[in-house]
């Protein structure tokens, strides 16, 4: 959750945030708007709004310390969390901490995506009715295809131009609906 969710949740602006932090409003102001990263600031100012939004200086700093992988090494560990965890629990898990809009609002669409394909790819073959809290994500696609790494190995090793025609056709329709050409979740070592 951002500062600028935390304002919004606790309905507080930002010079009320200054005022209550006696850190000044220009600062305040810079780190809302993304001109200053919070994680750059002193402990101190960070402490201090931390403290006059009445939370943790750990929740306040957690959101702008998470770094992005790359989409295969994301896709790779949220198969193997599969396999580690089973199909329910995954679901569970995925739909009681919100990582799907967590990462939408990040605006890392394609990992978004990703896991509401999962999560719906895996209800329909365990026959769970899909969480309706989603349905507006549902209605997103990605601009261009995202096609797996090994993929673009296949058709640079091939003289086949199929290549990504064959994968699409073998995609996984919860994941192709958003236009992310995958056709194997299962088979992780």
């Amino acid at each position: 959750m951002t500062i600028r969710d935390v304002l919004k949740d606790k309905k507080m602006s930002v010079y009320r945030l200054a005022k209550l932090s006696e850190v000044p409003y220009a600062t305040v102001n810079d780190i809302c708007n993304g001109k200053t990263k919070l994680e750059k600031c002193s402990a101190e100012t960070v402490y201090r709004i931390a403290n006059a939004m009445d939370i943790s200086m750990e929740e306040l700093l957690a959101p702008y310390m998470i770094k992005r992988p790359s989409f295969e090494n994301f896709k790779s560990t949220v198969c193997h969390r599969v396999k580690e965890m089973g199909d329910i629990a995954f679901i569970i898990d995925t739909l009681e901490h919100h990582d799907i809009r967590f990462y939408y609002d990040r605006k890392w669409y394609p990992e978004s995506l990703y896991l509401l394909a999962m999560l719906d790819y895996l209800s329909r073959v365990n026959n769970v009715p899909l969480c309706d809290e989603y349905d507006d994500l549902r209605r997103c696609k990605l601009e261009k295809p995202v096609y797996p790494a090994s993929i673009f190995a296949m058709a640079a090793a091939s003289p086949n131009d199929e290549i990504f025609g064959q994968a699409e056709k073998a995609a996984i329709p919860e994941f192709k609906r958003f236009n992310i050409i995958e056709s194997e979740v299962r088979s992780v070592v």
